[in-house]
């Protein structure tokens, strides 16, 4: 049997530890997507819509910290809740908070880059519309929040799709832990290590899926916005 008839075979016939690992990532990839959007869009909108000091530079610290590798950041988290960090009391590392934390990391600089890039498309004319018509400051960062909100949810999606596909934050924070913290890409990274091509293929068929599924969502949202 070919590899890719075993793969199938795993997939569609409900294999036990496929199906777990990948619950195990979309779990882990949505709850750090959702911390990442809420203190990331409030950034965003801070950076798109602020005047003050220095924001030109962290508009770029933030565009250079989309393209940071993900094993830095891996770095900089494990540094924290390691037992000798400041925040090991926490138990946190080759934990499943462990791996939330750092994915967020990695999702907050994503998320707070689109978002500012959306929001300094809209027309500068609508927040002063609003003004004239009495809007209060909390009316009209719910309307720039309603009339950005295609950019928005983008901003979350493609957050999504990086933490998904990530490896280096998993691998190091969780421990690639078999039913505990193992993702789709460190099984697949041990598993075509120990020769089980199988699994990899398996895992790398639904996160492929996921792909696409996300560039979709993505593609779709911008087309609705043009």
């Amino acid at each position: 049997m070919s590899p890719f008839s075993g793969a199938f075979d795993l997939i569609f016939g409900g294999d036990a530890e496929t199906w777990s690992i990948a619950a195990t990532t979309l779990r882990f990839s949505a709850w750090s997507t959702l911390f990442a959007t809420l203190p990331g869009t409030a950034a965003g909108f801070a950076l798109a819509l602020g005047r003050f000091p220095f924001r030109r530079a962290l508009v770029a610290a933030v565009g250079a910290l989309t393209a940071l590798p993900t094993v830095v950041i891996g770095l900089a988290v494990y540094s924290l809740i390691s037992r000798s960090g400041p925040l090991g009391s926490l138990g946190w590392l080759f934990e499943p908070e462990g791996v939330i934390l750092g994915q967020a990391v990695l999702a907050l600089p994503v998320v707070t880059y689109a978002a500012y890039a959306g929001l300094s498309k809209l027309d500068p004319r609508f927040g002063e519309t609003l003004r004239t018509l009495g809007a209060g400051p909390w009316r009209r960062l719910a309307a720039t929040a309603y009339e950005a909100r295609l950019v928005l949810a983008g901003a979350a999606v493609g957050a999504f799709g990086r933490v998904t596909g990530e490896v280096g934050v998993s691998m190091m924070l969780g421990g690639n832990i078999r039913f505990h913290t193992r993702t789709m890409t460190t099984a697949i990274a041990l598993d075509a290590s120990k020769g089980e091509f199988e699994r990899a293929l398996s895992l790398g068929i639904l996160l492929l899926a996921i792909a696409l599924a996300v560039n979709a969502v993505v593609h779709a949202l911008v087309r609705r916005d043009a």
